[in-house]
């Protein structure tokens, strides 16, 4: 182990002696011009991943605080394995402390410790000694010949290489499905059957009717879901009655599809049907008085039809082709 001394003043150099001695010019002067700092290592050389002990000793004169730093960076090839000591007092002759500091290095040679600055106060002066220069010696257990000096960088815990589309694989799945519920959809679309033909068709259309006046929707506030729940049994009573107007059709398809339709009343047909798609799809705001008023059109709507239809069918064939 080697410890040196040297006294800091206005020319003057510290020598730091952790491997060789080592100067740095240092200015100091007035109430701090008695300091003197040692830095020493047990032992002397390591070889790599051997703790080793590192001193900074600093003398001040009395009433001065020195602060040490707390050690070196962790990514360092230098690294702390425990938290820095402090040792020694104050008294009337003066300051006198040393921190300790329990480092293990990871690779060999001259290793820079790395420590930082020692910052030594006394009556509103500072200095500041840096110790970057302190070095720890680290020899190798190897041969001399070996051509492995440089250390081989970290590898991976687990090196497992996983193949591209594993990692694709979830995504792949997950559209898949969204594809085959989309085309789920559309089939249910595509077929979906309306009321069941057997049953008369006004009489299912007044009695949904009258259903969704008793529930009062018009009167809590509910004027939408009012006009699009009767606009639907419209809908209902058009595919019980026309084949054309399949209950999956949009509101364009339906009124292209109906247009040949004598018993239809196309224009009032579409502009309940044009509305009530702005009221369900486009949020447009509806009055109370529009909601009843579009609810009584398409009650009067599949009673005209209806009207319309058991008169054509009574019709004798003479007069259908006369008509």
């Amino acid at each position: 182990m080697s410890e040196r001394f040297a006294h800091l003043s206005l020319a003057g150099l510290i020598a730091i002696g952790a491997l060789a001695p080592r100067s740095l010019v240092a200015q100091a002067s007035g109430p701090l011009a008695g300091v003197q700092l040692g830095v020493s290592t047990r032992p002397e050389s390591v070889t790599v991943g051997d703790p080793l002990e590192l001193r900074v000793r600093v003398r001040a004169p009395a009433r001065a605080a020195i602060a040490f730093p707390d050690g070196p960076d962790s990514s360092a090839q230098v690294q702390a394995i425990a938290s820095r000591a402090l040792v020694g007092a104050a008294d009337a002759s003066g300051t006198d402390r040393t921190a300790v500091y329990r480092l293990v290095a990871w690779d060999v040679g001259e290793i820079p410790a790395k420590l930082g600055d020692v910052v030594v106060t006394l009556d509103g002066v500072e200095r500041r000694i840096p110790l970057g220069d302190v070095m720890v010696k680290v020899h190798s257990v190897l041969p001399a010949d070996t051509t492995l000096r440089v250390p081989k960088p970290p590898r991976p815990l687990f090196d497992v290489t996983i193949p591209w589309w594993k990692r694709w694989l979830p995504w792949i799945l997950a559209a898949l499905a969204l594809i085959a519920l989309l085309a789920w959809w559309w089939w249910r679309r595509r077929h979906r059957a309306g009321p069941d033909a057997s049953i008369d068709a006004l009489a299912f259309a007044e009695r949904e009717f009258a259903r969704i006046e008793a529930l009062g929707l018009v009167d809590a506030g509910e004027r939408g879901r009012y006009v699009a729940l009767m606009v639907e049994v419209l809908r209902d009573y058009l595919a019980m009655r026309i084949p054309e107007a399949r209950a999956s059709l949009t509101s364009g398809e339906l009124i292209a599809a109906l247009q040949r339709v004598r018993a239809v009343p196309v224009a009032r047909l579409t502009t309940v049907l044009d509305e009530a798609d702005l009221i369900k799809f486009a949020r447009r705001i509806v009055t109370a008085e529009r909601a009843r008023e579009l609810g009584r059109e398409a009650r009067a709507i599949a009673r005209e039809i209806e009207a319309a239809l058991t008169a054509s069918a009574a019709e004798s064939p003479p007069q259908k082709k006369a008509a």
